[in-house]
């Protein structure tokens, strides 16, 4: 996967020319996100930052990705806004700073937002246990692999908390994580329950047995899911009702919703209809056909420039343009490390140059310098998508990177650590 074959110079020069074309074309179609300062401005060379553009079009013009949107801020400003390539590879219509993704697991952070703004509201103590919102999750019970191949059913040593829903450390997974026998028995957590409600959701879960004991080990999961669920529950609204009114709205995020609108249908962006790694068949069900509860770990649909804004939030302590959306002290804890000794880290077991981060309330947290196989700080927050977005922000740099791709396939990490690779290149301070 890393090892590419050069394209001849005159086929990269007329790829890289069509590119910039596609790129020049897209911001001028829409307003920018953030204020835009010149890459010198914000400690960026300029010509370093074209190497994104000779990038994405060896990508492109390998035919290993349709296209991409990448945005990146520094200092409030936005220093970097362009799109490259196709939005749908069978139409061939060229990709836009507007195109729509499948947000996937970067809608996590969404609700894990809408979360902590019940818990700032006194309403949702982190220490609260699930089963007071659903009381199903009470019964269940923790499978324990035994050397023979069976399963033996144990009691929860202790209630999962809200807390655990927040970090994955419930004891609830995704289907197909790892070799453990029960992870065989839940759904897969890149295709979205399209039948029932959230009732019939958490229904089907608690039927289920956990695959650790509450609090033990980080373990990616539908634990975003439930705790959509709650905030459903404590609200009195759908979940994207909820995040429309607290967060979507008043941040401006026109483009942003769990709605597959006919608004979005011409915009959103495509993946090829086979992984370009191994020729087997590729899709991202969520824009195909709409979900029938707002699943809060993986159904959101958006752009990269209104979750710009979202990211700019963050960095800002909580506020964008005068809107307060949490207070500075909560995003602080919300991205700190909360993967204690006493818990298992697995972290770089869902992407594996996540080598040297922690967990937080809804984002990984980058917790030492070196070990990771990307540049950062300590103190980086950041979370991706099955489908092939990513969002990251480097505070002590003043940093945000939004990048969107329609790429479902394993392609997608490499994209993150080549992206971040580059960007961090760019810099000059």
């Amino acid at each position: 996967m890393r090892t590419h074959t050069p394209l001849p110079s005159r086929t990269l020069s007329l790829a890289l020319a069509a590119l910039m074309a596609t790129a020049s074309a897209g911001v001028t179609q829409a307003a920018t996100p953030l204020p835009v300062a010149a890459p010198a401005q914000a400690g960026f060379s300029a010509d370093r930052l074209q190497r994104l553009d000779a990038f994405f079009a060896r990508e492109i013009a390998a035919k290993r990705v349709p296209g991409a949107v990448v945005a990146i801020a520094r200092d409030g400003k936005l220093v970097h806004y362009k799109a490259y390539g196709q939005r749908d590879p069978v139409s061939g219509s060229p990709m836009t700073v507007d195109s729509v993704f499948a947000l996937a697991s970067m809608t996590k952070i969404f609700t894990s937002v809408a979360a902590l703004q019940l818990t700032e509201d006194g309403r949702l103590p982190l220490r609260s246990p699930l089963a007071e919102y659903y009381p199903g999750f009470a019964a269940m019970k923790v499978g324990v692999a035994q050397p023979d191949g069976s399963v033996q059913l144990v009691d929860q040593k202790r209630p999962i908390y809200i807390h655990d829903l927040f970090r994955h450390t419930s004891g609830l997974t995704y289907g197909g994580r790892g070799d453990h026998p029960i992870a065989k028995l839940y759904p897969n957590g890149t295709q979205p329950p399209y039948d029932g409600d959230t009732q019939a959701f958490i229904g089907n879960l608690t039927k289920l047995p956990l695959v650790h004991q509450p609090g033990s080990v980080f373990e990616y999961s539908f634990s975003t899911d439930v705790l959509g669920a709650v905030v459903e529950k404590i609200s009195g609204q759908r979940l994207g009702e909820y995040l429309q009114q607290h967060v979507w709205q008043p941040l401006n995020m026109k483009s942003t919703s769990f709605e597959l609108s006919e608004q979005f249908k011409p915009r959103v962006a495509r993946a090829f209809a086979n992984n370009p790694l191994d020729g087997k068949p590729q899709s991202i069900p969520v824009i195909d056909k709409q979900t029938q509860f707002d699943c809060g770990g993986a159904c959101a649909m958006g752009t990269v420039g209104d979750y710009l804004r979202f990211g700019q939030m963050l960095v800002n302590g909580g506020t964008l343009d005068g809107k307060r959306i949490l207070s500075a002290q909560w995003v602080q804890h919300m991205t700190a490390n909360h993967l204690g000794q006493d818990i298992h880290n697995r972290v770089a077991y869902v992407e594996g140059h996540r080598e040297g981060f922690g967990f937080g309330l809804g984002v990984a947290v980058r917790t030492t310098a070196g070990l990771s196989a990307v540049p950062g700080n300590a103190g980086e927050y950041s979370w991706n998508g099955a489908y092939g977005t990513q969002f990251f922000a480097d505070p002590k740099e003043k940093l945000v990177v939004v990048v969107g791709t329609a790429a479902p396939g394993d392609l997608r990490k490499y994209y993150r650590e080549q992206v971040q690779n580059l960007v961090y290149g760019a810099m000059t301070r």
